[in-house]
């Protein structure tokens, strides 16, 4: 089973907290012990797990990446977002999480992020919820 889930970005750099969204298409697969895909169908986003406790982590992510990989640089690509094309390389495009009880098995900080590196822009992405 696929659950698409639509996510809705603000600013040009953000990370969304998306794990809500995947533990009820994990919830509503009626799957008790198995695997949830997370897949991101985007050049410039990806997804990540980190911390959920503290917001300056998020902010610091962002901000390390905005250093290393500047927006402008003296970058070939013509549409001006060569920056979002490499962050979303770095991150990658999807993540696999357990699924143990019907829940998603994360730590106790942990929280799956869609992390947009060209918006605001409305964004899709999927998860796949496989028993086994």
């Amino acid at each position: 089973m696929v659950k698409s889930i639509e996510v809705k970005t603000h600013d040009q750099t953000e990370m969304v907290d998306i794990t809500g969204a995947v533990a009820t298409a994990v919830r509503s697969s009626a799957v008790k012990e198995g695997t949830a895909f997370v897949f991101v169908p985007h050049t410039t986003a990806g997804v990540t797990i980190n911390e959920n406790a503290d917001p300056d982590v998020k902010r610091d992510i962002l901000s390390e990446m905005n250093k290393v990989i500047p927006f402008h640089d003296d970058y070939m690509h013509a549409e001006g977002n060569s920056a979002a094309h490499i962050k979303s390389s770095l991150f990658g495009p999807g993540l696999t999480v357990i699924v143990s009880g019907g829940k998603l098995l994360l730590g106790t900080w942990q929280s799956i992020y869609f992390c947009e590196f060209d918006g605001p822009r409305n964004r899709r992405l999927y998860v796949k919820i496989q028993e086994g």
